[in-house]
């Protein structure tokens, strides 16, 4: 496959004759019309000499034309005669009637081919008397025929033709061809010679960047950047490659990171799993012991099932295969399951729920999947209050309605804030409750999930030891949709597992 560099001369050495060949056909055209124009001007000063020697011989009362001949009727005087017989192109004088009163020796030499003969004289005939140019071809040459007829209407010729032979050579012509044809082959060969070194000047800064980026080989490389050079293109280029390298590694260290949080949280339940089967399979346990490990392993069980649920939707969502039901969902019915919810674990935790405000507002949702969104946010508040109260909110503001749960809990620091929505992500356990209560570190990026695939926001304001407010952000609907109407996630929506934890507040190290 032929390079751009290559093309790019080709393209120019195209370019270059088609130039080069328009411009020698110009000027050789110019010329050639120059050079007819010349023997046009030619023809007509012999014309203009015929007349103004007849005239004069008229003027001068002197005979105009003598008997008649036998070969072409009555012709010009003697003395007339000689003086046109030193013009040595065609010239041909007529009288009032169309007799021929003169021709010249180049005519009379036609004699010997009547048809050629009778060309030039009809031409001759029907020649226009303005001055210009008619062209008449015999078999043999070309003539270029001007015709003019005396000022006075008293002469006694009516019509002068002069016809000039146009296959003279014109020596300027041909020096200009010669010259064109000799030098031309060697100015295309340095043009193209020129053209393809100053492309490859050109696509050198393209070559470094195509090491640079062949250089960056693996995962492992990707923190290498492309050099900016100089030329707007050049340094877009690298530039756009640069933040698509920084959008690589961020997803590559994503996968890494996820690639072993997973696996953490595998290779706990599943060392927990086999101790507990090894234990239940020992025949010096008694029976009581084999069934809290069997109870224990069934417990690890479920938890690896959640899971493993998890990381399915979360790849589903990745590739858009995760459909959401979509139906109009009264937000106040809703809001009141919840928080029925809510008071009976807060009851248990001894924690006040409440929920002061409610909009009656309908929205376009997976009834199932934002009821899990607005548990999922409740249930974390709860895991992380250890005294005081919960408030859930439901306020409607123009086209959206904004779901809010502020807890008065251990709240979330500065630093773990904009991490909390990432997948496995936890803060430092020693700003978490009790290692039981963590889960996976999937809840709240579920969350977020889910609020966006319904094109809402979720958002968070958290101070350490103050408590959180998370707030979840929906459209109104505006207007009845069909009914289970079927959405397609798009690719680029993220899913979670709702596993019911703050996943910013109990990373463990």
């Amino acid at each position: 496959m032929s390079t751009i560099r290559a093309q790019l001369t080709t393209a120019y050495a195209a370019a270059l004759i088609g130039t080069v060949g328009v411009f020698a056909a110009v000027i050789f055209t110019t010329r050639r019309d120059g050079t007819i124009d010349e023997l046009r001007r030619h023809a007509l000063t012999e014309a203009n000499l015929a007349l103004r020697l007849i005239r004069q011989s008229e003027l001068a009362g002197e005979p105009v034309t003598s008997s008649r001949d036998s070969l072409v009727g009555a012709q010009l005087d003697a003395p007339l005669r000689t003086m046109l017989e030193g013009m040595p192109d065609y010239l041909l004088v007529l009288d009032a009637s169309g007799r021929i009163l003169y021709v010249s020796a180049p005519i009379r030499d036609l004699n010997e081919d009547p048809d050629q003969l009778a060309v030039l004289m009809a031409a001759a005939v029907s020649a226009p008397t303005t001055g210009d140019v008619k062209k008449v071809v015999l078999d043999d040459r070309t003539l270029l025929m001007v015709a003019l007829t005396p000022a006075d209407r008293g002469s006694t010729v009516s019509r002068v033709v002069v016809a000039t032979s146009a296959d003279v050579p014109d020596p300027a012509l041909r020096n200009l061809v010669e010259t064109m044809a000799a030098v031309a082959p060697i100015l295309l060969i340095a043009s193209i010679a020129l053209a393809y070194a100053i492309a490859g000047r050109a696509f050198q800064p393209v070559d470094r960047l195509v090491n640079e980026v062949q250089a960056i080989t693996d995962g492992r490389s990707l923190h290498r950047r492309l050099p900016v050079t100089a030329g707007e293109e050049i340094a877009k280029l690298a530039i756009t490659l640069n933040e698509m390298l920084e959008r690589l590694e961020s997803s590559f260290a994503a996968l890494r990171r996820f690639t072993a949080d997973a696996s953490h949280e595998l290779k706990t339940p599943l060392a927990v799993m086999r101790a507990d089967v090894e234990r239940a399979m020992s025949d010096r346990a008694p029976g009581p012991d084999k069934l809290i490990a069997l109870e224990e392993a069934l417990h690890e069980t479920t938890r690896m099932a959640d899971l493993v649920d998890s990381l399915l939707t979360l790849a589903r969502a990745d590739e858009g295969r995760f459909d959401l039901h979509r139906e109009r969902v009264p937000i106040a019915p809703l809001a009141h399951e919840v928080f029925e919810t809510a008071s009976i674990l807060g009851e248990a935790a001894g924690l006040e729920v409440t929920m002061p405000e409610i909009a009656d507002v309908v929205v376009l949702a997976d009834r199932a999947r934002l009821r899990q969104l607005f548990l999922t946010i409740v249930t974390n508040a709860l895991k992380y209050t250890s005294t005081g109260s919960i408030e859930l909110r439901i306020v409607a503001h123009d086209r959206t309605v904004a779901f809010a749960v502020r807890d008065s809990g251990i709240g979330i620091s500065a630093m773990d804030l904009p991490h909390i929505f990432e997948r496995f992500y936890r803060a430092d356990r020693a700003r978490s409750r009790s290692a039981e209560r963590g889960g996976f570190g999937l809840g709240l990026a579920i969350s977020q999930w889910i609020s966006e695939a319904h094109g809402g926001t979720i958002s968070v304001r958290s101070r350490l030891g103050r408590g959180s407010t998370f707030t979840v952000t929906l459209p109104i609907a505006d207007e009845p949709p069909l009914a289970n109407s079927t959405e397609t996630m798009p690719p680029e929506n993220v899913t979670a597992n709702p596993d019911g934890e703050r996943d910013g507040r109990n990373r463990t190290p």
